[in-house]
């Protein structure tokens, strides 16, 4: 699966003094270096080198600084990260490209360029609030059909573990979960139900779903 690679390729990143997460804005992974503004990298993962990873880091090279496509290598060496021809298309588009190997080291097949200009400003600064705002790495890059941990949902579950004991105001959880009033007024997972004025309470389906994420739950 594409998530074997995550790990490999954000201890590699790491070394280069990056914070990663994974699966962010539709990003298998995000990751960030500096302040204000950071050098934006972003990460897109296959079990092989393709024609769609490409096409996956074109979409995504607008909104950020560099940009990696990444792919396992193949057993014999003959598969698309020996072709010359794909390796120039990787170096004429701006991007790097990293294989993993069986192991689980990484090799640089083609260095990115210096950083590019940023074309698409506010999808950069999305991927900023959401990397920022997420809680810890709870996804792993290249997930597929499966719930993405968003910070949303990481204050979503923590309103909802406060609220596990019994009813409460709004006003109390607020300090500990800046975005408490949209999430409990918009109740996108419906885990919140309204008992009063401003006092909300957990619904069944919240309470289920401390118990489906309750790693998660901890973090928030």
């Amino acid at each position: 699966m594409e998530t074997a690679l995550y790990l490999p390729v954000k201890r590699f990143l790491e070394g280069l003094g990056f914070s990663v997460k994974g699966e962010i804005q539709g990003c298998d992974l995000v990751a960030l270096k500096g302040d204000d503004p950071p050098i934006v990298v972003v990460g897109e993962l296959k079990l092989s080198f393709n024609l769609e990873l490409i096409l996956q880091a074109v979409d995504r090279a607008g909104a950020c600084d560099e940009i990696w496509v990444a792919a396992k290598m193949s057993i014999r060496g003959k598969g698309r990260e020996s072709d010359a021809r794909y390796r120039n298309l990787c170096r004429r588009l701006g991007f790097g490209m990293l294989g993993v190997t069986d192991a689980g080291t990484v090799e640089i097949l083609v260095e990115p360029p210096t950083t590019a200009p940023r074309r698409n400003p506010k999808q950069r600064a999305r991927l900023i609030t959401e990397h920022r705002k997420r809680i810890g790495d709870p996804a792993l890059g290249g997930s597929t059909k499966t719930p993405i941990m968003t910070a949303y949902r990481q204050q979503a579950l923590g309103c909802a573990a406060a609220l596990a004991l019994g009813p409460r105001p709004l006003k109390e959880l607020k300090p500990a979960f800046p975005d408490a009033q949209k999430i409990l007024h918009r109740n996108v997972y419906g885990w919140f139900a309204p008992v009063s004025r401003g006092v909300y309470a957990l619904t069944a389906s919240g309470q289920q779903a401390l118990v489906t994420w309750p790693q998660a739950n901890s973090t928030g």
